[in-house]
């Protein structure tokens, strides 16, 4: 799996007509679209590994909404949690928390869950397959009823996009919109139609394995799992604890996909 240095691939966002400018602007438009159709009165939104935050702070910029929306982005490198935080401020959004962590630990959203946008854009495509419909899982605990899921996906042969959506509509998400495959990447938006499952404290959803990028990533290597101790004491940690990895057990695998 090649390195990647999760702050420098924004750059592409910056140059009009990539592959990266073209999603980034479709995603903008989904959220744009649910937005539009949310009821009246305060609204809550989580991005997990959300970057520097391009989609939904560049989405709220402009909206009649944005004074009405409150959002906890979780981003692992400080680089971009950073400038997720500086472009909060530069656009007026004070309510836009930036959580500077690891965005596959649910404990991160306590408090702000299920809330009505829920975005998982450039993190399928950092994760096995498993992991995936995994994630699409633990999104019935993100979500709100009638709330909205949009993510992202390279369209890496043999392509996942067609399953991840098979896998929201088992979860009761209608879906909403789908990319052309002729793009060549991978996005998607759903509505919850369930009732909200209450959050699993201290649970981790994925592990971020980063991606090839011409084979995408691995898609069967098992979940990284680990006993969680408590950082403060040492034992079996209780939900609320700060914890730490076993040593050898990494916990800082970079947060943000490339071309997913």
């Amino acid at each position: 799996m090649t390195e990647q240095d999760w702050y420098t691939w924004h750059d592409d966002y910056d140059e009009p007509g990539t592959a990266l400018a073209r999603r980034l602007a479709a995603v903008q438009d989904q959220i744009r679209a649910a937005l539009d159709a949310a009821p009246p009165g305060p609204l809550h939104a989580v991005s997990l590994c959300a970057g520097q935050g391009r989609d939904l702070i560049g989405a709220l910029a402009g909206h009649p909404r944005r004074d009405d929306v409150s959002a906890r982005l979780v981003e692992l490198d400080p680089r971009n949690a950073a400038a997720a935080r500086d472009a909060a401020e530069a656009t007026g959004l004070p309510q836009v928390e930036v959580v500077t962590g690891d965005a596959a630990l649910t404990d991160h959203y306590a408090g702000m869950v299920p809330a009505y946008l829920v975005l998982a854009c450039g993190v399928f495509g950092n994760m096995t397959d498993d992991d995936v419909r995994r994630t699409v899982g633990y999104c019935t605990q993100l979500c709100a009823h009638g709330g909205t899921v949009v993510w992202t996906r390279g369209r890496w042969e043999p392509d996942l996009v067609p399953q991840i959506c098979d896998w929201f509509a088992g979860r009761g998400f209608e879906l909403l919109w789908v990319s052309d495959p002729a793009q060549g990447w991978g996005a998607g938006a759903h509505r919850f139609t369930g009732t909200p499952v209450p959050l699993e404290r201290g649970a981790r959803m994925f592990t971020f394995t980063g991606h090839h990028p011409r084979t995408g990533p691995d898609r069967h290597r098992a979940l990284r799992t680990f006993k969680r101790l408590s950082s403060r004491t040492g034992r079996p940690a209780r939900p609320g604890d700060s914890c730490i990895a076993p040593a050898g057990c990494r916990t800082d695998l970079p947060a943000r996909p490339g071309d997913t």
